[in-house]
């Protein structure tokens, strides 16, 4: 099978992956920094046995792996810590779609400027549609102002939720880059590369949970098997992300796995009955169109 064939089925496989811990998250309410801990260890744990064959296979190719990894490791803690403060700070509606909006844009824009990659129009124009999809499909979630709200409390609100979108956005282009970067310029394996950065975010997030011990049990107790669920799904769709970068340009394969925001899209529709599906079917449509055009491109 041609590599544009394997990149699209790694991108596919990736969605997947990627709605189906989501939608775990959504149908049983397990989030917070204490369960991403016990996630990120159950992936440091289950990838263990290929992470380390896979890393000390590749590390001595890349003398400065560490720095590399832990840099990894930086941005997606960071991340995550920025797009919970949004969400405590914001309406997810205002957030979701613009830092899902805001990063394959960037990511487009950065494989351009840093990766030297040049994609042509209907690259450009898929991963336009792609963009513009998304938008469509997370403003779907958006919340009306509260009874009784002051418009300039309504209008600070989206202001804030506006520039952490941007800002999560732009970490979401940040650690696309760079650990596309790892991937492909310096040949780190996905498999080893990706475990050590796991390794990285676990030593972050267990020194945080580690201050409320209580609460870390707690949430053992009671998401202790959705987190075991996230742990084996998120690491999967991101490898397949990873895999993929070494198949296909870095224009193509960020914004085409967000495909992954249409499977939670109709998901959430049709499981948890959430509002507006003409909005959502429109902006899935329009993402489809757009990841068509990336395939063609």
């Amino acid at each position: 099978m041609p590599d544009a064939g394997i990149a699209a089925l790694l991108i596919a496989g990736g969605a997947v992956a990627h709605a189906a811990w989501n939608l775990v998250i959504k149908a049983t309410g397990a989030s917070g920094p204490h369960v991403v801990t016990l996630a990120v260890a159950v992936s440091v744990i289950a990838l263990a046995p290929f992470g380390v064959p896979s890393l000390l296979q590749s590390a001595p190719s890349v003398p400065a792996w560490p720095a590399i990894a832990a840099g990894s490791a930086v941005l997606h803690v960071a991340y995550f810590l920025l797009l919970q403060r949004g969400y405590r700070l914001a309406d997810v509606g205002v957030v979701y779609p613009l830092a899902r909006g805001t990063g394959p844009l960037l990511s487009v824009l950065g494989a351009v400027l840093l990766l030297a990659e040049r994609p042509g129009p209907v690259v450009l124009s898929g991963a336009a549609l792609v963009v513009a999809g998304v938008v469509v499909i997370g403003t779907a979630g958006a919340r009306r102002p509260a009874n009784g709200e002051a418009g300039d409390a309504a209008g600070a609100r989206r202001r804030t939720g506006v520039l952490y979108g941007l800002a999560v956005g732009a970490l979401i282009a940040a650690y696309t880059l760079w650990d596309a970067a790892a991937v492909t310029t310096l040949a780190f394996e996905p498999v080893g590369y990706f475990w050590a950065s796991l390794v990285g975010q676990l030593l972050v997030f267990a020194a945080l949970s580690a201050r409320r011990p209580r609460l870390l049990l707690d949430a053992a107790r009671r998401h202790g098997s959705a987190a075991a669920a996230i742990g084996v799904l998120s690491p999967l769709a991101y490898l397949a992300i990873l895999a993929a970068y070494g198949l296909a340009p870095v224009s193509v394969v960020a914004p085409a796995r967000e495909l992954s925001v249409v499977l939670v899209a109709f998901a959430g529709w049709l499981v948890f009955r959430e509002p507006h599906p003409v909005r959502r079917a429109l902006g899935s449509a329009v993402v489809l169109a757009g990841a068509a055009l990336l395939a063609a491109g």
